[in-house]
C-alpha cells in the first residue's frame, strides 16, 4: 500500500498519478489525510496523558514516603480518572488505526511516469516486436482441436472430475507440460534465480501483504474451514518469505524462482477467445521475483523483461512486448510488460507473462525492509514476473509449430521431452 507519509507530502500527486487509473481518488485520499490527522493527534492526546499519569504516580510516591497519606489518596483519585481515558484513548487510537489502514487498503498504486494513459487493453502501447509469423497449411487448427486429435489434453474429461477450466493432460501433452516446467527452471536458475518450492495454501497475512486481499477476493478459491486461500501465482507465497524481514543491503538483490499450480475464480464469456487453454481455472506457472534496492529495481525489470524475451527466442515463437496503460494496470503494479504470444490458428495475440515493479507498495504492506550501510532502515522494492505461463505458451506451441505430419516439438525442448514429434 502507498505509504501515509508520502500521501501526505503529496498528495496532489498522488491524485493525479491514480488518475491515470481512471480513478477519482480525490475524496479516498483526502479521507486517508483526515483519518491520519485524527489518529495523529489522538496520540499526542494519549501521550500527554501518560506523560500526567507517570508524573502523578512520582508525586503520589513522594507524598507517602512523606507521610501525606490524604493528599496521596487525592492524587489516586485523580490516577484512576486519568487510567479511565487512557482506555478509551487507546480504544479509539486502534479504532482509527485500522480504518486508515482499511482506507489505504482500497487504495492502487500509483503508476510510474511513463505508464501510457488509457482505460482498456487497447489503449496499451507496442514496445517491441519479434518473429516471424509463420503460414500454416491448409487445414491448420486451434489448439483444443489439435489436443482432441492427437489425444494430449482432454477438457470433457477434466470438466468430469471438477468442471470447466481444469484439463487433464495425457500422455505426450502431460511430458510437453512437464518438460516447459523443466526448461523454465532451468533457464531461471541458470540466470542467478534460486529455486524455491512454496505452499499452494496461503492464509489471510499473505494475501493482504502482496495486495491480492482485499482486492482479488472474489477471484480467489477460498477454504473456508480452514480460512486458507488457493494461490492465485507463486508470486504471493515467494514473496511473503520475506513478509516482517529486514534484509541487509548486502543481501540485495534477492532473486527467487519457482514451479506451482495456480487457481483463479475468474468468470469468462463463453466463446474461442477463452476456449481450450485460454483461460483456465488452474494452471501451471513458472514464476520469478525480486527483491531491489530501490535505485536500482528498474534496472532490475529491464533485465527481468531481456530475460523472459531470451526464452521466448529460444522457443522460436513470435511475440510482442506492451507497456501496460493506467487503466489496464494490476492494482499493485506501478509499471508492468505484458508478453504475448501469436497463435496462428486462431490469428490472435495470446497473453503469457506480465513482468512488473512495485516499488515499495507490497513491501510496505508487508514490512520488508532493508538494513542501508548508514544503518538506517528503508522498505526495498518487489519485482515478479512470469517465466513462464504455461497454458497460453503451450497453445501457441501447438498451432505455430503443426504440420500435416503431427506437432514438431522446439528444438529446446526435444532433450526434455524425450521426442521429437506428437503425432
Amino acid at each position: 500500500m502507498l505509504q501515509i507519509a508520502y500521501i501526505r507530502e503529496n498528495q496532489e500527486k498522488v491524485v493525479k498519478a491514480l488518475a491515470k487509473r481512471n480513478l477519482d481518488a480525490a475524496e479516498m485520499i483526502q479521507k486517508v489525510i483526515d483519518l491520519d490527522e485524527q489518529r495523529r493527534s489522538t496520540q499526542v492526546e494519549l501521550d500527554n496523558l501518560l506523560a500526567e499519569s507517570n508524573k502523578l504516580s512520582k508525586e503520589i510516591g513522594d507524598l507517602m514516603r512523606n507521610g501525606e497519606k490524604e493528599k496521596a489518596e487525592e492524587l489516586k483519585e485523580k490516577t484512576a480518572q486519568s487510567k479511565e481515558k487512557t482506555a478509551e484513548l487507546k480504544e479509539i487510537l486502534n479504532t482509527l488505526a485500522d480504518k486508515l489502514t482499511n482506507q489505504l487498503y482500497q487504495i492502487p498504486n500509483t503508476p510510474t511516469d511513463i505508464v501510457p494513459e488509457g482505460k482498456t487493453a487497447d489503449d496499451n502501447l507496442n514496445v517491441f516486436e519479434h518473429g516471424e509469423i509463420p503460414q500454416l497449411f491448409e487445414g491448420a487448427l486451434p489448439h483444443w482441436e489439435l489436443a482432441k486429435k492427437y489425444d494430449i489434453i482432454d477438457f470433457e474429461l477434466g470438466a468430469k472430475i471438477t468442471g470447466a477450466g481444469f484439463p487433464v493432460y495425457k500422455g505426450k501433452g502431460a511430458k510437453l507440460q512437464r518438460a516447459l516446467i523443466s526448461y523454465f527452471l532451468d533457464k531461471n536458475t541458470e540466470a542467478g534465480y534460486d529455486e524455491v518450492q512454496v505452499p499452494h495454501l496461503i492464509n489471510e497475512a499473505s494475501g493482504y501483504g502482496t495486495g491480492q486481499l482485499p482486492d482479488k477476493e472474489g477471484q480467489m478459491y477460498h477454504a473456508v474451514a480452514d480460512d486458507l486461500y488457493l494461490i492465485p501465482t507463486a508470486e504471493v507465497p515467494v514473496t511473503n518469505l520475506y513478509r516482517d524481514v529486514i534484509l541487509q543491503e548486502s543481501e540485495l538483490p534477492v532473486k527467487k524462482t519457482g514451479y506451482t499450480p495456480c487457481f483463479r475464480r475468474e468468470a469468462g464469456s463463453y466463446g474461442a477467445h477463452v476456449r481450450g487453454l485460454n483461460r483456465l481455472h488452474q494452471f501451471d506457472k513458472v514464476e520469478i521475483v525480486r527483491i531491489e534496492h530501490p535505485e536500482k529495481s528498474y534496472e532490475a525489470l529491464d533485465g527481468m523483461v531481456e530475460h523472459v524475451k531470451g526464452i521466448l527466442n529460444e522457443l522460436k515463437l513470435p511475440y510482442r512486448i506492451l507497456r501496460l496503460c493506467g487503466g489496464d494496470m494490476g492494482f499493485t503494479s506501478a509499471l508492468t510488460y505484458d508478453f504475448e504470444v501469436f497463435s496462428t490458428a486462431q490469428d490472435r495475440w495470446l497473453e503469457i507473462s506480465s513482468v512488473s515493479n512495485f516499488e515499495t507498495f507490497q513491501a510496505n504492506r508487508l514490512k520488508l525492509r532493508f538494513k542501508g550501510k548508514d544503518g538506517k532502515t528503508q522498505l526495498a522494492h518487489t519485482l515478479n514476473g512470469s517465466s513462464l505461463a504455461l497454458p497460453r505458451v503451450l497453445a501457441g506451441i501447438l498451432e505455430n509449430y503443426q504440420t500435416p505430419e503431427g506437432i514438431v516439438i522446439p528444438d529446446v525442448l526435444k532433450p526434455y521431452c524425450g521426442f521429437d514429434i506428437i503425432n
